[in-house]
């Protein structure tokens, strides 16, 4: 069973003492390819290390939106430069709004806008991270569609109403599950990954956060652990684990443009890629 964690963050402290083990861990849960993402450029070097290390890893570039104090008018060349100087960049992000944690909205807003507007000009799709912004969230991607014209992407890490993922469906969004939609408590995220279509399904561990159940003791999440993401979402569907594979893998492959290493391609009838 192929797998792909469509948002993982392995430069982070928690995983420098033993990255290699991480490694055997999701290659041996079936997990052929991740998408790095980034919080802020400076991270990029880094990111482009561990996929030296590990050629399964695809990333992308972006400034986060809890840290749009660091946004001047020179970050609109420096992430489109770095997004054009590896053919591994996949998107731009992770790029969006937060007002759970924080309420700079203007500086939100302002680079959430020049962001988009560099993805629109690169063809690359977004990866957006939307916490207690849905509305706002909404409303601006609708008037950049009105001004601009649509930008593909994913809304990562989806913890939405049914209602709102509809939105983001109309908008031609795909939607990413994370370990949330574990929870016992988490019925709307559930109700979400019941009705999202399933060529518009994709899931993520956003790693080291949100470990899922049965793995809710570990304080760091890691890769492998995204096959209990996709077993859940699975069952919640009432399609075969194997299924709900193939058709998020071939999602994933489909937005970002991924390819699956030829030794792994032979899959059910047909590969997903």
């Amino acid at each position: 069973m192929q797998l792909i964690d469509t948002h993982v963050h392995l430069n982070f402290d928690s995983f420098q003492p033993d990255l290699e083990t991480v490694a055997q861990n999701w290659r041996a849960a079936g997990v052929v390819r991740l998408v790095h993402s980034c919080v802020e450029p400076d991270e990029f070097d880094g990111i482009r290390a561990i996929a030296d290390r590990f050629p399964e890893v695809a990333f992308a570039v972006g400034l986060h939106p809890l840290d749009v104090a660091k946004w001047d008018t020179s970050m609109t060349e420096q992430i489109s430069t770095l997004a054009q100087s590896d053919s591994r960049v996949v998107a731009i992000g992770e790029i969006g709004l937060d007002f759970y944690k924080a309420d700079d909205r203007d500086q939100q807003y302002t680079a959430f806008w020049q962001q988009l507007l560099i993805a629109r000009r690169l063809d690359l799709p977004v990866i957006i991270h939307c916490r207690d912004a849905a509305t706002e969230m909404r409303d601006r991607l609708q008037a950049f569609w009105a001004e601009h014209g649509p930008v593909r992407g994913v809304m990562h890490c989806w913890s939405g109403t049914p209602e709102e993922t509809q939105w983001f469906l109309d908008l031609g969004f795909y939607i990413s599950f994370s370990g949330i939609v574990t929870f016992k408590n988490a019925t709307s995220v559930q109700a979400s990954a019941r009705m999202v279509p399933s060529d518009r399904l994709l899931i993520e561990t956003d790693c080291p956060f949100l470990s899922p159940v049965p793995k809710r003791n570990e304080r760091r999440n890691q890769p492998a652990y995204v096959r209990f993401v996709a077993d859940y979402v699975a069952q919640l569907r009432q399609v075969s684990p194997e299924q709900l594979a193939f058709e998020t893998t071939a999602n994933a492959c489909h937005l970002f443009g991924l390819s699956l290493p030829e030794t792994e391609k032979p899959y059910l009838v047909a590969s997903p890629c």
